[in-house]
């Protein structure tokens, strides 16, 4: 298939506006919902929030036609642009000013972001591992999960519960795109092995409790704690998955590896220090 680079950069930074738009829409609704009353029966009475629903449907349909037109290295990388995007539109949205610091951790974070995505490069791997290796990768996944979010929702700083919360959400997204290949796969032989499939509901599971800590994160916190800390943890739980559990492996040499941790360190580091920023503000 032929491949048009402009098309697909155009898709890719609508995609990412579209993905910024929706996340703004949705933190200032689940904002909005005190923590007494049941955010999901409120969120769905929100139109803010369906608005929010609508960008990421949009946002959605971009990227495929980003990915039908352009290669993923092109691609995924311009779509963490998506938080740049929605600093200055949150910032507007709550009649605040984004500060020059807070723009330079922001877009040190998006540098990074791409260059784990360009450098790292894994190869493909095999989708159909057996049950007995996911196990143990799975059950130390679920339990990081699992310690984010006990700790998201005991923590007293709003900054911290947001991207404690905001980090188990992206993980599970990551999980759920580990998944995702593999259950693709099983409509080719009918409904039957689609719904007998574990993988089927573990993704369905992944993919409900990862929208429904989202939400939370929103509600609790700064969208600058928790839309970095979903864009980050997604990322590096499927990497996670990818290598422990599909036998992908990274394409990059000795001085690419290194470039790749160092990544993942500015990411996880920045991505603590636009929280604290957000919070001393």
């Amino acid at each position: 298939m032929s491949t048009h680079p402009a098309a697909a950069v155009l898709c890719a930074l609508l995609a990412a506006l579209l993905f910024a738009v929706a996340a703004v829409a949705q933190q200032s609704a689940a904002a909005a919902v005190p923590e007494s009353e049941s955010l999901i029966r409120s969120l769905l009475r929100a139109p803010r929030w369906w608005g929010g629903v609508i960008g990421d449907a949009g946002g959605y349909a971009m990227q495929v036609a980003a990915l039908a037109l352009g290669a993923v290295l092109l691609v995924q990388p311009i779509l963490v642009s998506a938080l740049v995007f929605a600093l200055p539109l949150s910032a507007r949205l709550n009649n605040r000013r984004v500060a020059p610091r807070t723009w330079a951790i922001a877009l040190a974070l998006t540098a990074a972001l791409a260059c784990f995505v360009l450098v790292g490069d894994p190869t493909e791997g095999n989708t159909d591992a057996p049950l007995r290796n996911w196990l143990l990768p799975l059950g130390l996944l679920v339990g990081l999960i699992a310690a984010a979010t006990a700790a998201g929702i005991a923590a007293h700083q709003p900054a911290w519960r947001a991207l404690l919360l905001g980090a188990a959400s992206g993980s599970l997204y990551g999980l759920a795109a580990a998944l995702t290949d593999y259950v693709t796969g099983l409509f080719e032989h009918g409904l039957a092995d689609v719904l007998g499939g574990w993988q089927t509901w573990a993704l369905i599971a992944a993919g409900i409790t990862g929208v429904y800590l989202q939400q939370r994160a929103y509600q609790v916190g700064p969208l600058t704690a928790s839309l970095p800390a979903v864009t980050v943890a997604e990322p590096l739980a499927a990497a996670f998955i990818g290598i422990a559990v599909l036998d992908e492996r990274l394409r990059a040499n000795t001085a690419g590896l290194i470039v790749t941790a160092g990544a993942v360190i500015i990411m996880v580091a920045t991505t603590i220090v636009l929280s604290r920023s957000e919070a001393a503000a």
